[in-house]
């Protein structure tokens, strides 16, 4: 897990382009639009958008109500319940979010439809295909790809033998 501004930036950064590639891969293949041409024009916009989200939006508030929701929690001083409970809370705001753009960016700006086109229907048929591909490939692929790969980067702390695991952790970091 993080534990300074860099690390962070660098975990969100692998973590929103493996969710971004993979849903918009997902996303096409649903719609039968599914090319790498269509793949790779939407992965930047989409890479910007996920982060911007990230930082500003989701990332705050998904981690203040997962923490708040933790630590009344039995187990919480465990990594793998900070793990799931933040994962969750940003994998719901992230969907919800990016469903959202999804539809603008398809039908607003990619098909040249109005904003009419954009329905309560369209947007929840979209949020549920995403949330259920969203979930399972978040906490079982995304995530631990990207903790593995920051565990490689990340040194010990000056006197620390090994990279800190949080198995002991009072307090999870303010940086996650």
């Amino acid at each position: 897990m993080p534990r300074n501004f860099k690390e962070a930036v660098f975990f969100t950064a692998l973590m929103c382009s493996m969710m971004v590639f993979g849903m918009s891969c997902w996303n096409l293949y649903v719609l039968g639009n599914f090319s790498w041409g269509h793949v790779f024009s939407g992965f930047l916009p989409g890479f910007i958008v996920g982060m911007i989200l990230d930082f500003v939006l989701v990332g705050p508030l998904a981690k203040k109500f997962a923490m708040s929701v933790i630590m009344k929690t039995p187990h919480h001083e465990k990594r793998w319940v900070k793990i799931v409970g933040i994962s969750g809370c940003m994998v719901i705001g992230m969907v919800t979010c990016m469903s959202l753009y999804g539809l603008i960016f398809n039908l607003v700006i990619g098909q040249g439809l109005g904003w009419s086109a954009i329905t309560w229907s369209a947007y929840f048929k979209t949020w549920i295909t995403n949330f259920l591909v969203a979930a399972p490939y978040n906490l079982l692929i995304v995530g631990p790809i990207s903790r593995f790969i920051l565990g490689k980067f990340q040194k010990p702390f000056p006197g620390d033998d090994k990279v800190e695991d949080f198995e002991d952790d009072e307090v999870l970091p303010e940086i996650i």
